[in-house]
């Protein structure tokens, strides 16, 4: 039997990570991967056309993308392409195609991470056959869950949760949700958690209480690709109390958001923590913001102390989960 190849595929608003992966009789086996600037190609069958430049057709294909597929369409939240899985397979001359939301590969993959591929943020008691959870903050705002069947397997549901609205605990974040509001029109979680969320937090600080912009911390955000990045790393050096508010905000607001969707997956085999904020963030969620605002749910807090929470630390997860998927619909086939 010919070896069969599967191009799985994770779409982000700020980059996209390709990869072929061999089927193999325990599962898909990585051959080569990539990552490009999504901005920088005008869809992603044209994207999937450079990556495989000297390879042939391959037999199956999955990609995760951000934001909602229906009948096999998705147009995504943060990024100017329509993405159909009928017109991916006329170009690739394949027919085992499948689109799904990147949380739900993301969720998909976490169940095939090893146990070093993530860090504990709080220990609970891990069910095994229950659902679990994951809440994942980069460009967007993602959640999904994973929905135990009675044959120990889980069914991945995406969600689009992180549009829904933004609901503040205490004064200031109050006040945060009216300064967001004002601008967007809605305040939805994703305008405060996420790497644009970040900014956000930060501009209402500056703006409603914070003292001027040091001259350094200026400088680097006007020349940076990613201010959030440049605020969140000004934080975790300790160089400026405002960019610390400001992450410590996110953290508590993050923390607070994981537990709601925790409870209404009743998620007590565990949430997780996947995108691409996260892990760079380690340090301030391991100091206890984020595990008391996710305790912090009056009468159903004992339950959540008893959740296992995990950081995913393998940025890969989505497109793990894609190849997986990809390699069921292989298997469909046969």
């Amino acid at each position: 039997m010919a070896e069969q190849v599967i191009l799985a595929g994770d779409v982000g608003g700020t980059k996209t990570h390709l990869a072929l992966w061999r089927a193999t009789s325990s599962g898909p086996e990585r051959l080569r991967d990539r990552v490009y600037r999504t901005t920088e190609f005008p869809s992603l069958e044209a994207l999937c056309a450079e990556f495989l430049k000297g390879s042939g057709p391959p037999d199956a294909l999955c990609f995760g993308v951000p934001g909602p597929v229906i009948d096999g369409r998705s147009q995504p939240t943060n990024i100017m392409w329509k993405i159909e899985q009928t017109s991916l397979a006329a170009a690739f001359g394949c027919a085992s195609v499948r689109l799904m939301n990147d949380l739900e590969a993301t969720a998909y993959g976490v169940l095939h991470l090893r146990q070093d591929e993530s860090v504990m943020l709080q220990a609970g008691a891990r069910r095994a056959g229950a659902n679990m959870a994951i809440a994942a903050a980069g460009t967007g705002l993602g959640e999904a869950a994973l929905i135990a069947d009675r044959d120990g397997g889980y069914l991945a549901v995406a969600t689009e949760g992180g549009h829904c609205d933004f609901a503040p605990r205490g004064a200031e974040q109050i006040e945060l949700m009216k300064f967001v509001a004002a601008e967007f029109g809605h305040a939805s979680y994703e305008r405060v958690l996420s790497g644009p969320g970040l900014m956000n937090i930060y501009r209402f600080l500056r703006e409603s209480s914070g003292p001027p912009e040091p001259d350094w911390l200026k400088a680097e955000l006007e020349k940076a690709e990613d201010e959030a990045a440049v605020v969140s790393k000004a934080a975790l050096d300790d160089r400026d109390p405002l960019c610390v508010r400001a992450l410590e905000m996110f953290v508590e607001i993050y923390g607070a958001e994981a537990a709601n969707l925790a409870l209404k997956t009743l998620a007590t085999g565990g949430v997780w923590l996947g995108g691409g904020i996260a892990p760079k963030i380690l340090p301030i969620l391991q100091r206890g913001g984020f595990v008391r605002a996710f305790n912090d749910k009056g009468r159903l807090g004992e339950i959540l102390r008893r959740i296992e929470v995990r950081v995913v630390m393998n940025e890969a997860a989505a497109l793990i989960g894609a190849a997986w998927c990809g390699f069921e619909l292989l298997h469909r086939q046969d």
